[in-house]
């Protein structure tokens, strides 16, 4: 690898990483350098994201990456959630906060659009489950909300890459999320930018992840450490580098990138778009190295975070390694829940939800009480095993796959309660990998990028992002520049 360090910004919905990788003797290792708190904003009954706040973060952490890497740094690349996007001014500032993928304008937008074009037709053109989410319905959405659609929109991830003063580009496996992207051309589809009216000139030009889009701007890049330093987009979207960050070989393995979302899926050569696909509702994302990331979003660690905000506000604070040591102890519940219910899908009393569902199923309230709260959360996490056990076993029907080993990444990869629930549900060879198994691919991609050997990549495990994710997977976070977080 370059004797120079390199800096991975890795975006969430909860906290925002920024993280160093240097050498270690011949081994490269990752050090988390800055973390700083994320979440959704509410004006009323509207959610956006505070992108000043973002950035400032992210520069914030690439200065002390900075301060702390004498032999300077080589490359940066920022990944992140995607759907949510950031329109620009002539001047490429904000049009305004941009909205969260959460806000319920697109309750109304997704009906509009599938009036439009089918359901149908717009699977068999993109590939992508659909969910209310996804970036087309969020477009769509400006329109009664009155912003100006001509205006020009990246992805946060990119947008956050631009305003360090890189180029305005989409990466592939970010907007294959969007579901305006066409499954065989690997570009914009111009038959949804008709039929939907979604401005195509708005939208910037794809480009494949380990592409270099310019320097850092001014006030940055006269700081020594960064004086060279590039700009690089790697798979920004998160999951993309998550799946490029497992230490994994063969074909029969599976996946669960588990953090606010679990997104449960395979590793394909191509993309699985077959009926059976579209009626369960999977979606073939684009991945590192040509591979499609064919999956399922399951609502993940989102749920039992935000009944402990409720129960905090309650009065009832309980610490989530506490709560999940006591679910533990608990016998498997009396009744799971759907946990992709739409109403859990937005912030605020989901202990409320989970009651009026047990209501509804004949079964009596839980109170606020603590013994409550432990069986509540026990119910969470069975019913997220028991979903988790249902999607992998249509991913094995739908691709003909025989699966033996599934790889659970990511923040809610410290869950050994849950991690345990999956394999017993499951059946499989549960291995965890790295809780920053994002960063991992973040990293992987620069690295192979930088060494030219990025196109030499595509098809294989054993090519250049996997020599390079295995060596950071057993080297990830072996110490902490813990006086630099901040929450």
């Amino acid at each position: 690898m370059t004797e120079k360090a390199l800096v991975a910004v890795d975006l969430g919905g909860e906290s925002c990483r920024v993280s160093l990788v240097r050498r270690n003797g011949k081994a490269p290792l990752m050090q988390l350098v800055h973390r700083f708190s994320n979440g959704p904003v509410a004006e009323g009954r509207r959610l956006f994201w505070d992108i000043d706040h973002v950035c400032a973060g992210v520069e914030q952490g690439i200065r002390f990456c900075a301060e702390a890497a004498s032999e300077g740094i080589a490359s940066i690349g920022v990944d992140g959630w995607g759907v949510d996007y950031v329109r620009m001014k002539p001047n490429g500032h904000p049009q305004g906060r941009p909205f969260c993928y959460r806000d319920e304008r697109t309750v109304e937008s997704e009906k509009q659009v599938h009036k439009i074009i089918s359901r149908e037709r717009l699977y068999d053109l993109t590939g992508i489950q659909f969910h209310r989410i996804n970036t087309i319905y969020q477009l769509f959405a400006d329109r009664a909300d009155g912003i100006d659609e001509s205006l020009p929109w990246l992805q946060i991830s990119e947008y956050v890459t631009h305003r360090l003063g890189g180029e305005p580009v989409c990466e592939f496996t970010n907007v294959t999320h969007s579901e305006l992207v066409g499954l065989k051309t690997h570009d914009w589809c111009d038959e949804i930018f008709c039929a939907t009216g979604i401005d195509r000139a708005a939208a910037h030009r794809i480009v494949r992840p380990g592409t270099a889009v310019g320097g850092l701007k001014a006030e940055l890049s006269r700081l020594p450490a960064l004086r060279d330093a590039q700009l690089t987009v790697p798979a920004c979207h998160d999951t993309a580098s998550a799946i490029a960050g497992i230490p994994a070989d063969g074909d029969d393995w599976a996946f669960i990138s588990s953090g606010t979302w679990s997104l449960v899926g395979t590793l394909l050569d191509r993309p699985c778009a077959t009926g059976e696909a579209r009626e369960k509702n999977f979606t073939n994302l684009g991945g590192v190295g040509g591979k499609t990331c064919f999956l399922k979003n399951v609502n993940g660690m989102w749920l039992l975070r935000q009944c402990l905000e409720h129960w905090k506000k309650q009065g009832h604070e309980i610490a989530i390694e506490d709560l999940i040591a006591a679910c533990a102890a608990q016998p498997a519940p009396d009744h799971l829940i759907d946990v992709d219910d739409p109403g859990f899908l937005l912030p605020g009393n989901l202990p409320g939800v989970v009651n009026a569902r047990r209501a509804q199923a004949g079964y009596g309230a839980l109170s606020n009480g603590r013994e409550s709260i432990v069986r509540m959360a026990n119910i969470v996490l069975h019913s997220l095993a028991a979903r988790y056990a249902q999607v992998l076993a249509d991913v094995a029907t739908i691709t003909k796959k025989r699966i033996r080993r599934l790889y659970i990444v990511g923040g809610g990869a410290r869950n050994d309660l849950l991690n345990r629930l999956t394999a017993e549900r499951t059946g499989l060879e549960v291995v965890v990998g790295s809780a920053e198994s994002s960063t991992v691919g973040n990293f992987a991609v620069q690295l192979a990028a930088l060494a030219g050997e990025y196109n030499a990549a595509v098809g294989a495990k054993s090519t250049a992002v996997a020599k390079y994710a295995d060596a950071l997977a057993a080297n990830s976070f072996a110490s902490s520049l813990s006086s630099k977080v901040s929450e």
